[in-house]
């Protein structure tokens, strides 16, 4: 066999090539192939990316048969000696996740351990990671709602929507039924709900209260019978006694209870 190249066996007794090579003491696997020779081409890529510091992560790679995840892998454990299965570059204060050559994030290095052991996809131009078997967004470590809609809910402060650092993600809004606006020229927190339309269930000036006005508003729906499935604000601020202090002290809008009581009698 070519060096660096293995031969390997499939449960249906195809043949394929493994390919690896030792850097730094550390044993890398470089993937399987269809061919001895494009095995061993990978294995000569990785042998150049550690031999030629001149190549780096904005180089053109389009002749290289080692996949762009792996090159940047390689790369990065050259330069700052951190090998991570994931293709995650590091620099000065922060580090890069690429998800191709011409797309890639930003992360502050406080998730470097995070990222290092997770794949992040993409689905309709959300990002995606496997986290305890469940695929979760990646703004949920903002504390980002899934029903968050990006420009209303949360905003990038420098514009730029490939920058996760956190000082970079600004939540507006991170409650169910609550968006943040200007009420008779100060600041408040609208709370809405949908029925059949939607329902303004009133103006609050703490984000909390709202929420809180918000599930309210939820719980006499069920009451009524309206099967809608709501999600519910769960408020982790306060103590039970404080939430149901609050929860008391709320009045729902005269015109929502009419039109559950309408739709009691239905």
């Amino acid at each position: 066999m070519l060096p660096g190249v293995y031969l390997g066996k499939k449960k249906n007794g195809d043949v394929y090539y493994r390919s690896s090579f030792t850097y730094n003491n550390k044993h890398i696997s470089l993937g399987s192939y269809d061919t001895e020779e494009s095995a061993f081409k990978a294995y000569l890529d990785a042998m150049k990316l550690t031999k030629t510091k001149e190549l780096t992560i904005n180089n053109d790679f389009s002749q290289f048969t080692l996949p762009f995840s792996k090159i940047v892998s390689i790369i990065n454990f050259r330069d700052n000696g951190l090998y991570m299965k994931t293709p995650i570059y590091v620099r000065q204060n922060y580090f890069v996740y690429f998800l191709s050559p011409t797309l890639d994030l930003k992360f502050d290095l406080d998730d470097l351990f995070y990222y290092s052991t997770r794949t992040i996809s993409v689905r309709k131009g959300h990002y995606f990671v496997a986290d305890y078997g469940m695929q979760v967004t990646i703004t949920s470590r903002y504390g980002i709602k899934n029903h968050a809609v990006k420009g209303r809910d949360y905003v990038f402060a420098n514009g730029d929507e490939t920058d996760f650092r956190y000082a970079n993600i600004i939540v507006i809004n991170q409650y169910y039924g609550v968006s943040k606006c200007i009420h008779r020229k100060r600041d408040a927190y609208h709370v809405k709900i949908h029925l059949k339309g939607n329902y303004s269930i009133g103006y609050y000036e703490e984000e909390i209260k709202a929420a809180i006005a918000y599930n309210k508003a939820v719980d006499a729906a069920r009451d009524a019978g309206i099967k809608k499935i709501f999600p519910i604000n769960f408020i982790d601020e306060i103590t039970n006694r404080q939430y149901a202090q609050i929860y008391s002290q709320i009045q729902l809008p005269t015109k929502y209870v009419h039109a559950l009581q309408e739709y009691t009698k239905k």
